[in-house]
């Protein structure tokens, strides 16, 4: 449809949330009059710099609308401990799984925060029994949530203290738009190595802790943990600098970027 578009003279423009450009933007650059992008870093990798525009990825508004404390309030939350949230995509990745419950061994002894993790559809089938294994009795360690899906991610996120995950595009721009820290894992398992592109630019200006699957145990994860929430000055400055490197207006950029080029 672009290169339709492009032939017969009509404006064209692409959005590209990964770091670097997908094998159909890379294809598309040349018929586009505007490629879109997430951050000013992307650039770089285009052939066409001049026709980059910087508009940010669009994040529902529910994830700029919660503070911290409304948001723990939301859930129910009593007491002062922090909150760890993790997840691994909506399957769930079963080698991180794996060592997810592991680290779940290592916090119910102690139970220093709370922590929310989403297993996805297919860890829900058997992570439950591994964590059991590992000694952990989710029943009567109530500071572990261990469940199939998160629904309410805009409000679980805006009450996290610190955010383990993947990172995909979305996630990168909803981890901003809550301006959580964050300890991301990148997949290895994607095309051009992509989620490590997009980790990158987040580890470059200094917001998350990034982790290479290969590098990661257990025990690496839980030292960083402890490290971020030992450490409130950090993490604040963290959310400080999300707030200014994310955009919140990525919806209304796009639209004006479509209408200039509707009134040529």
């Amino acid at each position: 449809m672009v290169k339709a578009a492009a032939k017969a003279g009509i404006p064209t423009a692409v959005h590209e949330s990964n770091a670097v450009p997908g094998l159909t933007t890379e294809m598309l650059e040349p018929f586009a009059d505007r490629i879109m992008v997430g951050f000013e870093a992307c650039r770089q990798y285009y052939k066409h710099p001049e026709r980059v525009c910087v508009t940010g990825t669009p994040v529902r508004g529910d994830f700029f609308a919660l503070t911290k404390a409304e948001a723990r309030k939301r859930l129910g939350m009593e007491d002062d401990r922090p909150l760890i949230v993790s997840f691994w995509g909506s399957l769930g990745a079963a080698g991180m799984n794996r060592q997810m419950a592991d680290f779940l061994a290592l916090e119910a002894a102690k139970e220093p925060f709370h922590h929310i993790h989403a297993t996805g559809s297919f860890g829900w089938e058997w992570m439950p029994g591994l964590v059991k294994e590992k000694g952990v009795d989710l029943e009567h360690t109530p500071s572990i949530d261990m469940r199939e899906y998160i629904f309410n991610m805009p409000t679980v996120m805006a009450a996290a203290d610190v955010i383990i995950s993947r990172a995909g595009a979305a996630t990168c721009n909803e981890i901003g738009a809550s301006a959580t820290p964050s300890i991301l894992i990148p997949s290895p398992n994607v095309t051009a190595n992509h989620q490590e592109k997009n980790a990158r630019v987040l580890y470059d200006h200094g917001v998350t802790v990034l982790i290479l699957e290969k590098d990661c145990t257990p025990e690496v994860m839980y030292k960083e943990i402890r490290g971020l929430l030992a450490d409130e000055a950090r993490r604040e400055a963290i959310s400080a600098k999300l707030r200014k490197l994310v955009r919140h207006d990525s919806t209304e950029r796009i639209c004006d970027i479509v209408e200039e080029l509707a009134h040529k």
